[in-house]
């Protein structure tokens, strides 16, 4: 009778360990890196011009007084040359939005413009990614709804798509 066990035992420990691995894959989860700075003020920073006749970037931009949206970019990505028609929705409407192009070259950054339009009212050359770090960033694109204090108020992770539009512009109209 302890010899059937034995040998029942490796198979039991498979349909264990099966049954484990399929709970894990169906389970519900965020594969995003959420930054830790929502409620925080943005971090100190001063970054050159992106492009040229475009001003650059600091944080004392994002505590003047309106709320703004972030938007890291480069030109090399494809999600946000996806995502730039939706900017330009957001600019429209009226909702002011800073670029921060990461880890890129002004040349490239001028084409991506002129090709897929240019939302932005400042842009910021962050070269080396450090200020991606700095705000906790994942990845590109990523957009952050700056409050007109410079409190980072929200993050939206990955490419704006259209559906996205209406809330943003929500968001930012509540913003304080």
């Amino acid at each position: 009778m302890s010899r059937r066990w034995i040998l029942w035992t490796p198979l039991v420990v498979f349909g264990l360990i099966l049954m484990l691995v399929l709970w894990g894959m169906n389970r519900e989860r965020d594969d995003f890196v959420r930054s830790q700075l929502i409620g925080d003020q943005v971090p100190a920073f001063d970054l050159p011009p992106a492009v040229a006749g475009k001003p650059g970037l600091s944080s004392a931009d994002l505590a003047e007084g309106t709320p703004r949206l972030v938007n890291f970019f480069g030109s090399w990505c494809i999600p946000c040359r996806a995502e730039a028609p939706q900017l330009e929705a957001l600019a429209e409407a009226g909702v002011p939005i800073d670029g921060i192009a990461l880890r890129d070259e002004p040349a490239k950054v001028a084409q991506f413009l002129d090709q897929y339009g240019d939302p932005f009212q400042r842009i910021g050359a962050d070269r080396d990614g450090r200020l991606q770090v700095l705000f906790g960033a994942s990845g590109v694109p990523e957009t952050y709804l700056v409050g007109s204090d410079g409190t980072i108020l929200a993050q939206h992770i990955g490419d704006i798509r259209a559906e996205d539009v209406p809330g943003l512009i929500r968001a930012w109209k509540a913003a304080p």
